[in-house]
C-alpha cells in the first residue's frame, strides 16, 4: 500500500463536531477499501488567502493515509460529491513525518532571529544616527535679506 497526505477543506459555517464526523466518515471509507488513517490533525478554522465559492475562512484538515489507491480515489470521488468540501489536496509521501506538522509546530517569538540584528542601540535617530557634522541649524549665521524695494 502506498502513502499519501491528505488535506482537506471544510465550510466555514459547519461546526467543529459535523468536521470531525467528516473526518470519521471518510476514515470508514478507507477502512472499508483496505486501508488504514494514521495521523489526523484539525488545523482548525483559517481565512483564506482568496474567496473559494464565497467563502472567507474554511476549516484544514491533515490525514496521514496507507492505503491502496482505488481507495484514495473513492475518498477523493465521495468529496467531489459533499458541499461542505471546499477542496482537498492528495499527495503521495515516501515516509509519514513523525510528530506535529510545521502548521501545528507553536514557534517562541524569543527563539525567532531579531529583524534589526545586532546592531547597537542608535539613541533614537532612526537608522541614520547624530549628525555631528551637521550641528544645530540655528546657530549659524544667516545672510541678510536684500530688501526690494
Amino acid at each position: 500500500m502506498a502513502l499519501y497526505e491528505h488535506v482537506f477543506l471544510a465550510r466555514q459555517d459547519i461546526t467543529p463536531q459535523q468536521v470531525d464526523a467528516l473526518v470519521e466518515q471518510y476514515k470508514g471509507v478507507l477502512e472499508a477499501n483496505g486501508g488504514k488513517v494514521g495521523r489526523v490533525e484539525n488545523w482548525g478554522l483559517k481565512s483564506l488567502t482568496y474567496r473559494i465559492k464565497k467563502n472567507r475562512k474554511a476549516h484544514y484538515v491533515l490525514m496521514d493515509i496507507d492505503a491502496p489507491a482505488p481507495a484514495v480515489h473513492e475518498v477523493e470521488r465521495q468529496m467531489r460529491i459533499n458541499e461542505d468540501i471546499l477542496r482537498y489536496m492528495t499527495i503521495a509521501v515516501e515516509k509519514h513525518e513523525e510528530g506535529p506538522s510545521a502548521m501545528m509546530q507553536k514557534r517562541d517569538r524569543d527563539d525567532r532571529p531579531r529583524r534589526d540584528g545586532d546592531r547597537p542601540d542608535r539613541g533614537g535617530f532612526g537608522d541614520r544616527g547624530p549628525r555631528p557634522d551637521r550641528g544645530d541649524r540655528d546657530d549659524r549665521p544667516r545672510r541678510p535679506r536684500e530688501d526690494r524695494a
